[in-house]
């Protein structure tokens, strides 16, 4: 007499579990990305005597190319917490134009100037820099996406305000940066270039 054929569930089961791995697998980078772009926070969350919240401060999180120019990674800095959301836009900008502390490198070419942020009703914040971001940018596509997304990222993911990034240059809209990506639209963050 021969064996019964396997149940409809026995069968279907390495499908299911195939399926959940992979879907899993899938989401695992961006579960990574949002892990790292999140602040530590203590277990019974209470905030320590030292914690910049209570003085006035925030941590902030800026994102700069890495050594091999491939991906964003964060840096955390404290800041000066101001009220005004464009404000703080503003110094999230100007810390960005400085450059990373260590370790890391600058994606907004020296000599580059904020000449003006402002943030619409839409919840689109406007960045205008000098001609010096095109003018002195190293040029590439991986380059000029790094630093659209290191000003998108850096502000979108620091200001709740802000939803969506438009890059303007010397007021005015320009069609790209440096030849490769289109600047007329404005940007949502980019999680996947961040590790």
């Amino acid at each position: 007499m021969s064996d019964p054929a396997p149940s409809p569930c026995i069968r279907f089961f390495p499908w299911l579990l195939g399926a959940l791995l992979i879907g899993y697998i899938a989401i695992l980078p961006f579960q990574l990305a949002e892990a790292q772009t999140q602040p530590d926070s203590r277990d019974d969350g209470q905030l320590n005597s030292d914690s910049p919240q209570q003085s006035g401060k925030i941590s902030a999180h800026l994102y700069f190319a890495d050594r091999s120019n491939s991906f964003l990674k964060s840096e955390l800095r404290i800041m000066h917490q101001p009220d005004d959301p464009v404000e703080f836009g503003r110094a999230i900008i100007e810390a960005l134009i400085k450059g990373p502390q260590k370790g890391l490198t600058r994606t907004i070419p020296v000599g580059t100037e904020l000449s003006a942020i402002y943030i619409d009703p839409k919840d689109v914040c406007y960045v205008d820099l000098s001609d010096s971001i095109r003018t002195k940018h190293t040029g590439g596509v991986k380059s000029e996406l790094l630093t659209i997304y290191s000003v998108v990222n850096s502000l979108i993911l620091n200001v709740s305000e802000i939803k969506r990034v438009k890059i303007l240059i010397e007021g005015n809209e320009a069609p790209t940066l440096s030849g490769h990506i289109n600047l007329q639209l404005p940007f949502r963050a980019n999680m996947l270039l961040i590790r």
